[in-house]
């Protein structure tokens, strides 16, 4: 980057040399050995140039008094101006205001020191270059703001595209969690409800009882290519004018209480407070946690009865799912884990371990706010 600014310094320098000597020669109508000096100050003024991206301060200084010196020679009228002006204007543009308003002053001093010094006559010609040092000033204070506002303009759009890609990223992971909480909890529920049948069924010797388990097997595993296609359906984003089924929620855990019962877990279901529709997240999240309890109990609890308890609260519903077997639950694994992210999602809270006087008890509290 260094060497990218120093020659960037050089080829600048190299262009409004060629400008200004090319001037100079033209107002002197060719080079003669008197003006070897003026041409000393252009050469001074211009080398100021080479060195202006490492030393701002002592570059402007060093072409404000070249060109004080030059225009107090007295030497004739050139565009030695335009190295002073130049050299300015790019320490204000680029950030070096200090260097460019004290290089600017001292320019001037030297220039007005002289020109007060002859006279009245003079003291005109100080005051127009004043207004012209003035006018690059002020253009290289107004680049400078406008290069400021587009740096942070940029900065801004690549913040913000930056937050988009964030935010893109974590809702695709959310919903990659919530799908694969939905998945677990169709497979785990149905397919330990139809595990625990074919296992009654092959141990029954009564036929109508073993047909009666196939009968219970038939359903569950209806129900789950039914809840399967409806979660693959989400993946492929598949939109469907109607649903094939109504989307699991507390309206329907009935049902969900009648498959655990034929799976052979006897359940009691325990209603309160004032029964309402819930915000359709609160209400599958509640029926997806009641699904899991119920799958943990039949696959650990043994011999065992289960109470399912819905509570209706003003800004809350309370689901408890517990029972009575001598088995002391799931360990902390996917279905638990599960059941507490649905429960934090939403802003809620869950609890999961063995009950004091034996058996499992699972307590959700869901807010009816969602939280986002």
């Amino acid at each position: 980057m260094d060497r990218f600014v120093r020659r960037g310094d050089l080829v600048l320098a190299a262009v409004v040399g060629a400008v200004v000597l090319a001037g100079t020669v033209f107002y002197t109508r060719g080079f003669h050995a008197g003006d070897l000096k003026a041409y000393a100050m252009v050469v001074v003024g211009v080398s100021a140039l080479t060195v202006r991206g490492r030393f701002p301060l002592f570059a402007v200084t060093l072409a404000g008094l070249s060109t004080g010196f030059y225009y107090v020679g007295p030497f004739p009228d050139g565009p030695e101006m335009l190295t002073f002006a130049v050299a300015s204007f790019l320490a204000v543009a680029e950030g070096h205001r200090l260097a460019g308003y004290l290089g600017t002053a001292a320019g001037l001093a030297v220039f007005g020191s002289a020109e007060f010094a002859v006279g009245p006559p003079h003291i005109g010609r100080f005051v127009s270059v004043l207004a012209w040092v003035l006018v690059v000033l002020c253009a290289g204070e107004v680049f400078r703001y406008h290069r400021a506002y587009v740096i942070e303009a940029r900065r801004r759009k690549d913040e913000a595209e930056r937050t988009r890609e964030e935010e893109f990223r974590r809702r695709a992971t959310e919903e990659r969690l919530r799908i694969a909480r939905e998945v677990h909890d169709v497979l785990a529920h149905q397919i330990s409800l139809i595990n625990v049948q074919a296992g009654a069924a092959l141990h029954r010797r009564d036929p109508e009882q073993a047909y009666a388990a196939l009968d219970a097997i038939k359903d569950a595993s209806k129900q789950t290519l039914r809840e399967l296609r409806r979660t693959l359906g989400v993946l492929r984003q598949v939109d469907e004018a109607q649903p094939l089924s109504p989307a699991p929620s507390l309206d329907r855990i009935d049902d969900l209480i009648s498959q655990t019962k034929d799976a052979g877990l006897p359940v009691r279901l325990v209603v309160s407070g004032e029964q309402r529709d819930l915000p359709t997240p609160v209400d599958l999240a509640a029926y997806r946690i009641v699904q899991e309890a119920l799958t943990n109990a039949v696959r650990h609890a043994g011999e065992a009865t289960a109470t399912v308890l819905v509570r209706y609260g003003p800004d809350q519903v309370v689901v408890e799912v517990c029972d009575d077997g001598a088995g002391t639950g799931a360990a902390e694994g996917n279905g638990i884990r599960g059941m507490r992210e649905r429960a934090a999602t939403l802003g809620g809270t869950l609890a999961a371990g063995p009950r004091p006087g034996g058996g499992f008890l699972v307590r959700a509290s869901l807010p009816l706010t969602e939280t986002v």
